[in-house]
């Protein structure tokens, strides 16, 4: 019987039977889960959003881009849910300052019938946007589709 410590498990630094073969269950571990975000060179908050997405355990890749709204138009993200950085995770569009809850519970369930949630527009106190003072918008996830179709998404 194989024993190993949570630091081997996890480093994946064990061998099975001598050889130099990973541990199974290591080999169909998945890999972080990677989120593509345009982003407003010139905005801050996007990148809050951002470092708040690595720390929750996700690989981001940045993209710098001069027109967030071209790019918004050609992922067809539409215009009522429209927020400053428009993010593309496991085939969905993730627009603003969603919370990292919300996106892994998106990537977990996968609905279909949805193009993506968002949290329309920059309230205060959402992630990326928190204040120093505390002070906080009331906001909530919405689910919506390239056509417009929107709902709320409970996260």
């Amino acid at each position: 019987m194989i024993h190993l410590t949570k630091r081997q498990f996890l480093a994946g630094g064990i061998t099975v039977a001598g050889t130099a073969a990973p541990v199974p269950a290591l080999a169909r571990m998945p890999a972080r889960p990677k989120i593509v975000t345009y982003r407003d060179p010139n905005c801050g908050c996007c990148h809050k959003w951002v470092e708040r997405a690595q720390s929750a355990g996700f690989a981001v890749e940045v993209r710098q881009v001069p027109d967030i709204m071209a790019v918004k138009a050609k992922l067809g993200v539409p215009e009522s849910v429209a927020s400053c950085h428009t993010s593309v995770v496991g085939g969905y569009l993730v627009e603003g300052h969603v919370p990292l809850t919300a996106v892994k519970k998106l990537l977990a369930t996968k609905p279909k019938g949805i193009s993506g949630i968002a949290v329309p527009g920059m309230p205060r106190g959402s992630p990326g946007m928190e204040m120093p003072d505390g002070s906080r918008d009331t906001f909530e996830v919405i689910a919506f589709t390239r056509q417009g179709s929107k709902g709320r998404f409970s996260a």
